[in-house]
């Protein structure tokens, strides 16, 4: 960051009084510039033994497999992105089940959200940001080909647990995304 948001001014790094972490700090206004991680929200649907993926489109990682998700917007709940970012990545529509994994990708400044989901019907279809969709069984799964180690781990999750035939909430830290 070079310049204020609120003013245009130019600002330095530097620890604000009260504060234990170096912060962008106007010059000018004084205006102190938080940075927070931002949210990647997404879905794990689901129909019948089957899990639905989607081949990226765009970069990073493109050609490789994810689950939908993307990054949360303002003024919605975790859910609405959730199922947001499933219908426009897969065309999907999807009723959510409870909140399924929450990954920390410290690197990335983000953290991941997946729900399970259900998928309402089999009228699914690549969006802009996929070059295809496809339902995978257990056995299927391409894991050499899976975009992110938050999909992976959350995939991982979901066999385990639905191999204990009941489902949790999962957390892990990621090292990388």
């Amino acid at each position: 960051m070079k310049f204020c948001s609120a003013c245009g001014h130019a600002v330095i790094l530097r620890i604000p009084a009260g504060d234990q972490r170096a912060r962008f700090v106007c010059t000018h206004c004084h205006a102190i510039h938080y940075q927070n991680p931002r949210n990647v929200v997404g879905a794990l649907p689901v129909w019948g033994d089957q899990v639905l993926l989607c081949r990226r489109a765009i970069e990073p990682r493109y050609g490789f497999w994810t689950l939908p998700a993307g990054f949360m917007e303002l003024g919605e709940t975790t859910a609405q992105a959730a199922r947001r970012e499933t219908l426009e990545e897969a065309g999907a529509r999807v009723e959510l089940l409870p909140l399924f994994s929450l990954l920390n990708v410290v690197r990335a400044h983000q953290v991941h959200l997946f729900y399970r989901a259900r998928l309402i019907d089999l009228d699914v279809r690549a969006g802009d940001e996929s070059l295809e969709v496809r339902l995978f069984k257990e056995a299927q799964i391409p894991w050499e080909q899976i975009a992110f180690r938050t999909v992976d781990q959350t995939l991982r999750f979901f066999f385990a647990d639905r191999q204990d035939g009941r489902f949790g909430l999962h957390t892990a830290d990621i090292e990388s995304g």
